[in-house]
């Protein structure tokens, strides 16, 4: 059964880091572009960070450049976003998803993982 489960979320005190994991089961993650988002009650998604397949484009929401880093490990089938100096306001559930993504755009396409919480305290 194709799937994304998300890991490494917890709580954390403001100037901390944490690793988010996105492992892939059932296809091979490498096969698709990857996106990063997150996601606050009553307030719409947002894209944190999205990678192209062939890693010719990466995207970083200006709120998080220079604080986060998306990487994939090909051998683990796995996808991660290193989230360093975490704030108050990154406090979300996050979420990975395949993506197609033009160096432009970076649109849903097909699986979803269901989130890990990250909560950031003062």
């Amino acid at each position: 059964q194709a799937r994304l489960v998300e890991s490494g979320g917890g709580l954390v005190q403001a100037g901390g880091s944490l690793r988010l994991s996105c492992a892939a089961q059932g296809f091979t993650l490498d096969d698709y572009d990857i996106g990063w988002f997150r996601h606050v009650p009553n307030k719409p998604r947002e894209a944190v960070s999205c990678n192209s397949k062939n890693g010719e484009n990466t995207y970083y929401a200006d709120s998080v450049k220079g604080r986060f880093s998306i990487s994939r490990d090909k051998s683990k089938n796995t996808v991660y976003l290193h989230l360093n100096n975490l704030r108050p306001e990154d406090t979300a559930r996050y979420f990975c998803a395949t993506v197609i993504y033009s160096g432009t755009l970076c649109v849903e396409y097909k699986y979803w993982g269901q989130g890990t919480q990250v909560t950031v305290s003062s």
